[in-house]
């Protein structure tokens, strides 16, 4: 699933930068940022070391963002700064009861990623949470209402294709584990975030000058 995230992920900044009226490009990307967001529920859940995880997400982080801005022509926070947030989110779940005083950290969590803003804002820390706590169909419902509610809010249709890779976590655990099992080495799958974004950052200001 890495590489899968990987491609979908360059076709979609590729489409955005170069191919702004081909929806195509944007559609296949979108299957992206759940496999990243469920990939970061696996690493907290399982990782050995918490404080060198969330380090490593968080220079990931401050490298891309200038060539982020660069690329996309924008102010936002990158999706690496959003995953981290919600790395944060989880760390402080682990140590509370769900109650109202949990609901009213993720509200807060929702707004403070809206206002600065993050890239996917309260609907990627949503998406974490639902891959963190959701169980089996529960996590593929959940999935689909939140990306109903976007749809009726602010109008996202294509972001309806991220129900994807949800159906294969939840229908399809076996074709999951095989593509699971098709590892890259780690350094590949944590430097081709800020990497692609400098070389896209390097044709936006070729194509300018």
């Amino acid at each position: 699933m890495q590489f899968i995230a990987m491609l979908t992920m360059l076709m979609d900044h590729i489409g955005l930068i170069f191919f702004p009226g081909d929806m195509l490009w944007r559609i296949v990307g979108r299957i992206a940022f759940p496999i990243y967001a469920y990939a970061l529920v696996q690493g907290h859940t399982y990782t050995s070391n918490y404080g060198k995880y969330v380090i490593r997400l968080f220079l990931i982080a401050v490298v891309s963002q200038i060539p982020y801005q660069m690329a996309f022509n924008t102010n936002a926070l990158n999706v690496v700064a959003t995953l981290f947030m919600a790395s944060l989110v989880l760390r402080v779940l682990d140590g509370v009861k769900p109650g109202i005083w949990s609901a009213l950290f993720i509200c807060g969590m929702c707004v403070f990623l809206e206002v600065l803003p993050f890239d996917y804002g309260a609907y990627g820390l949503l998406l974490v949470l639902i891959f963190k706590y959701g169980k089996s169909t529960e996590m593929m419902i959940m999935h689909l209402l939140l990306n109903l509610i976007y749809l009726l809010s602010y109008g996202w249709l294509i972001q309806m294709i991220s129900i994807v890779p949800t159906l294969i976590i939840v229908y399809g655990p076996r074709l999951w584990q095989r593509l699971e099992s098709w590892k890259l080495p780690g350094w590949v799958w944590r430097s081709f975030y800020p990497a692609h974004l400098a070389m896209l950052a390097a044709f936006v200001y070729w194509m300018k000058v």
